[in-house]
């Protein structure tokens, strides 16, 4: 098996490398959406949120509101971390029974998007970055996903930076580029990947295209 840490900043089209990823076959293991899980009514995790947060950060039907959670956390460090502390130990924990449900001859691809501000990149054997210019990403957010450009830089500003996530990188994709380059940059970087699942230690580093 060979466990791999996929991360990129908010906007940069991570989600659309792990589709191709998956689509190479890849077993995905997604961060955001075992954290959407972990916080669902009737759980530990929303119980935990609504005592940091208050109710109003719940929904009419009794969910977790996340724009408005969102637009609290982002704005403040320190909330940010308070939520992460509930929420993180949740997600590792499911992302590790899922990863031991995996074939000995895997590639596990641990799509997270906090992996650099959380100093995760020791647990896999390598590390991919999405990377992308803030402008490209910013205005990926505001035209694609609607956010304000507040809202949008808010959100950037609270990742990590750039180049503290390429420092991290054994593998950098660049997606300021078409979708057929990226489609085959993908596939470049599976073929590397699946000889690194099938050796031994960590994969060779992957030269930045």
């Amino acid at each position: 098996m060979l466990t791999v840490g996929l991360t990129g900043g908010i906007g940069a089209g991570k989600s659309e490398v792990s589709r191709l990823l998956v689509e190479c076959g890849a077993v995905l293991i997604d961060a955001d959406r075992i954290a959407r899980e972990v916080v669902a009514p009737g759980t530990p995790g929303l119980a935990a949120v609504v005592d940091a947060f208050g109710a109003d950060v719940l929904a009419a039907d009794g969910s977790l509101d996340r724009p408005k959670l969102g637009s609290i956390v982002f704005a403040d460090p320190a909330k940010l971390a308070v939520l992460n502390s509930i929420v993180h130990p949740l997600v590792g924990a499911r992302s590790h029974e899922l990863e031991q449900a995996a074939a000995d001859d895997a590639v596990v691809v641990h799509d997270v998007p906090l992996l650099a501000e959380n100093g995760l990149a020791p647990h896999y054997d390598v590390v991919i970055v999405v990377d992308a210019g803030p402008e490209t990403q910013l205005d990926r957010l505001v035209r694609l996903r609607g956010m304000t450009e507040e809202d949008a830089r808010a959100r950037m500003a609270a990742q990590a930076t750039r180049e503290q996530r390429r420092a991290i990188a054994d593998v950098v994709i660049d997606n300021d580029v078409p979708l057929a380059d990226l489609e085959r940059r993908v596939k470049d970087v599976w073929a590397d990947l699946t000889r690194g699942a099938h050796g031994t230690g960590r994969a060779a580093r992957a030269s930045e295209e």
